[in-house]
């Protein structure tokens, strides 16, 4: 068996055509930007969670897998896009020559990150959720600095400011959002991000982590 780092994932043009032409679906389909700017960073935060919570090396840089790879699945469809792309990345991984148990991981994690259906089934998985559902921007919205009507790039476009911060000692970790309630009512928000940010509660308790959410300074969750 190979040790596939995320070095070779990122470089791999396979996967970098997958990832590209994911987000022109969904760049068809009237989504926001899904394209490297989202899975790079989720990758990145995905892993320093559990760099900073102390887990070994390597299952870090399998949640930096995890994280570049999860939203390949929409190229076929953004219904399902976590199984579809939980089955691409099986196929992906193993003839790289991937580990069968560090296969296992990563398509587990990638086929329980949506909202839908998913289960933070491991610390892989709930890195790759509080990742991915914290990734809230003004520049994912696709129009120019205009906001339209689709409440999903009315949200992002309002949403000045971001973070997501872990405490290690007092075992809790924060998203803190700041939004221009001008461009959007804070319940538009929660519209379409309650779900989310219940399965984010749920990610931390697998990491053994307090979920708090805090929007324009106030304690949400």
């Amino acid at each position: 068996m190979a040790l596939v780092t995320f070095e070779d994932i990122q470089k791999n043009e396979t996967i970098r055509t997958y990832i590209k032409m994911a987000d022109q679906v969904l760049n068809a389909s009237g989504y926001t930007e899904h394209s490297y700017a989202h899975v790079t960073r989720c990758a990145g935060v995905a892993s320093n969670l559990l760099l900073e919570l102390g887990y070994p090396q390597r299952q870090v840089e399998l949640a930096r897998i995890a994280g570049f790879l999860h939203d390949i699945g929409n190229v076929v469809n953004r219904d399902d896009h976590a199984q579809s792309g939980g089955i691409m990345a099986f196929i992906i991984l193993t003839e790289m020559g991937m580990d069968a148990e560090e296969v296992c991981t990563i398509v587990s994690a990638i086929g329980n990150h949506d909202e839908k259906t998913a289960v933070p089934v491991s610390p892989i998985a709930a890195a790759l959720i509080l990742a991915d559902k914290s990734d809230v921007r003004r520049s994912r919205v696709r129009h120019n600095g205009v906001p339209a009507l689709d409440i999903h790039d009315r949200v992002n476009y309002s949403v000045e400011k971001s973070q997501l911060d872990l405490d290690v000692e007092k075992k809790k970790i924060t998203l803190s959002i700041t939004i221009n309630t001008d461009l959007c009512p804070v319940i538009d928000y929660f519209e379409i991000f309650l779900s989310r940010m219940m399965l984010c509660k749920r990610a931390g308790d697998q990491l053994g982590l307090r979920f708090s959410l805090v929007i324009n300074g106030m304690a949400i969750v």
